[in-house]
């Protein structure tokens, strides 16, 4: 998101230094902590090289143009690209091989309220899939669709997901989040192998 900057914080459950990303954010590192972020319709991919223990998340969404077909060459599509490379790249800065890396990928729930004709989570899933397929990086673990939101921490000197399932309500910081994140897009166009599964409690 323009004019922000990731926030760092200490993961008390963790007991690690953290880093939160939001809508259109990404972050790479190596070393200790943690790299977090919570997902609706948005997907998030994280990378990993297992050599230089470096890695990297982003968090986006494509904007609903209609345009699913023929991707990744519609002008939807390029959001998705641009994310994907610019955490790819800062991967690269700090060391990592293009070549070694691996993926994990997370989100395209169906939960923004008043978004049904437009699965905008299936259509993030199906991108960021096919991108990995072209760009030959392997998928290593997944949780996608589905119609819950769910939270990330993800450890960059491990390559480690831990992942929790969260039940939101209309109205949630997490759809009036994404809803702000639908919008600047529309505006912005016109112009290691496995993670934990942890359920929320009820």
């Amino acid at each position: 998101m323009e004019g922000t900057a990731p926030v760092r914080y200490f993961d008390r459950d963790f007991q690690v230094e953290s880093v939160k990303i939001l809508p259109g954010q990404y972050y790479a590192a190596s070393g200790q902590g943690a790299i977090t972020t919570v997902l609706g319709s948005c997907v998030s991919t994280c990378l990993w090289d297992p050599v230089m223990r470096i890695g990297g998340m982003n968090h986006f969404m494509l904007p609903g143009d209609g345009e699913s077909a023929s991707l990744p060459v519609t002008a939807s599509a390029r959001f998705g690209v641009y994310a994907m490379e610019v955490l790819i790249n800062e991967m690269i800065r700090l060391g990592a091989d293009r070549r070694r890396m691996v993926s994990k990928v997370f989100g395209g729930g169906r939960v923004l309220q008043g978004f049904g004709s437009l699965d905008v989570g299936a259509k993030n899933c199906e991108f960021v899939l096919e991108f990995l397929a072209t760009e030959g990086i392997p998928v290593v673990a997944r949780d996608l669709l589905d119609v819950y939101a769910r939270k990330l921490h993800f450890f960059p000197g491990t390559g480690k997901v831990q992942l929790k399932k969260l039940h939101i309500l209309p109205n949630d910081t997490v759809q009036l989040r994404e809803r702000e994140y639908i919008d600047k897009l529309g505006a912005t166009r016109s112009g290691g192998g496995e993670f934990d599964n942890f359920s929320a409690p009820g």
